[in-house]
């Protein structure tokens, strides 16, 4: 699946631009830093905005393209911040043949946002999964640490409406 990048506006503060600073000083020359910069820079924003993406490649003197290759290529990095409440529906082959997909849907409509978007307030993020080793429970969602289990699409509108600030 193709990475989006987020429409969200960045809003980093001189605090992380300070520790990535001295995190890229510390990589300085050493080969093949650029993957744990990027590790450390996703610790310190919680994504990879482009904007970070851009000031890693000139910091590191490498193209942005090579920092976007790597980010876009590893699964553990993200484009996108995640929201206050990060929503997660598992599209395993258990949780799908029993309706995680129909589920998917009415999250998308509800939260007016497609996978791997966040909401324009930033109060939910929505993510898709893969077997979450929970297949008797199928269909599940997990909002933060809140396991649904046996979802249905009717039930999703009063599970968001309870985490709505």
């Amino acid at each position: 699946m193709k990475k989006k990048l987020t429409t969200v506006p960045f809003n980093g503060t001189e605090e992380q631009l300070r520790k990535l600073d001295e995190l890229i000083e510390s990589k300085r020359g050493v080969k093949g830093s650029l993957m744990s910069v990027l590790q450390g820079a996703q610790d310190i924003y919680g994504y990879l905005p482009i904007e970070v993406q851009r000031y890693i490649a000139s910091k590191l003197d490498v193209s942005l393209s090579e920092v976007y290759g790597v980010a876009s290529f590893y699964s553990q990095f993200t484009f996108n911040p995640k929201g206050t409440y990060s929503v997660s529906i598992c599209l395993g082959t258990a949780c799908y043949v029993k309706g995680s997909g129909a589920v998917l849907e009415k999250l998308k409509e509800v939260l007016g946002i497609e996978e791997g978007e966040i909401t324009p307030d930033r109060t939910f993020s929505l993510e898709v999964t893969r077997c979450i080793g929970a297949c008797g429970l199928a269909p599940v969602m997990i909002i933060n640490n809140d396991v649904y289990s046996k979802m249905t699409p009717d039930e999703v509108e009063g599970i968001i409406a309870k985490y709505r600030i």
